[in-house]
């Protein structure tokens, strides 16, 4: 256990982000959680993560896709007296929808939060893990960023962004002794997939080798697991999908 590390996840309030909490909680990580909207169920996950662990978690609501607010985020007492040895990037949204009937202000949101947020929180980090020339980003992305998902132009656009912003900024930190690295997420059991009928995800089921759905503690595990390899696993984009894609 490692008390002193401390950690940032951004959309903490529910789903993966939440588990990923618990999990860096139970490590031993202080942790700075945040979500866009859901500041009252944030706020009951940072209580309970304090009491159960005794550890520090500080909490705020920021809007993961403004860079103004990133900005003022990274600009809080926590990072200057602690630093940062993880980010991860957890926040997204998704859009199920036809490409052509997408306004344009949605696709710019589904961006903007899903890729833009990736670049203003690891730009901040970064400044502040070069000074331990050590730390670890790890950045949440899905199946689709590699394969595509039909109806989900946009989410697999910027989820494929993610990947290659990864593989990107691994090389140019290598040297500085900090690793990036991906972890792209199969159908897993959260709230973001609740707009699929149980028909559909029946369906989607059948073709995992699995024969589930993840769980978001799962997904926890994983991460925990990649920030804990060796330094020289950096750049990698690593499947947690029960063998579907």
């Amino acid at each position: 256990m490692n008390c002193k590390k401390t950690a940032l996840v951004t959309g903490a309030s529910r789903g993966i982000g939440a588990a990923i909490a618990d999990k860096l909680a139970s490590e031993g990580y202080d942790l700075f959680l945040t979500c866009s909207n859901s500041l009252e169920d944030l706020t009951n996950i940072a209580s309970a993560i304090k009491e159960k662990y005794n550890i520090e978690c500080e909490f705020k609501k920021c809007d993961a896709g403004d860079p103004a607010q990133v900005k003022a985020l990274f600009e809080e007492d926590f990072f200057k007296e602690k630093g940062l040895d993880v980010l991860v990037n957890n926040a997204g949204i998704s859009y199920v929808g036809l490409l052509h009937e997408m306004a344009d202000e949605d696709w710019e949101r589904v961006i903007s939060v899903n890729l833009g947020s990736v670049f203003y929180h690891s730009k901040y980090a970064v400044s502040i893990m070069l000074k331990k020339h050590s730390g670890k980003i790890i950045n949440i992305s899905s199946v689709w960023g590699s394969a595509g998902a039909s109806t989900e132009v946009a989410y697999s656009a910027s989820k494929g962004g993610v990947e290659a912003f990864t593989r990107s900024l691994a090389k140019e930190l290598a040297p500085s002794g900090i690793c990036v690295n991906a972890l792209a997420c199969g159908l897993i059991d959260t709230k973001m997939n609740s707009c699929f009928s149980k028909e559909d995800l029946c369906g989607v089921i059948e073709e995992i080798p699995c024969d589930r759905i993840g769980t978001a503690e799962e997904v926890a595990q994983a991460v925990y697991k990649l920030i804990e390899m060796p330094d020289y696993l950096t750049g990698q984009i690593v499947k947690i999908d029960g063998g579907w894609i």
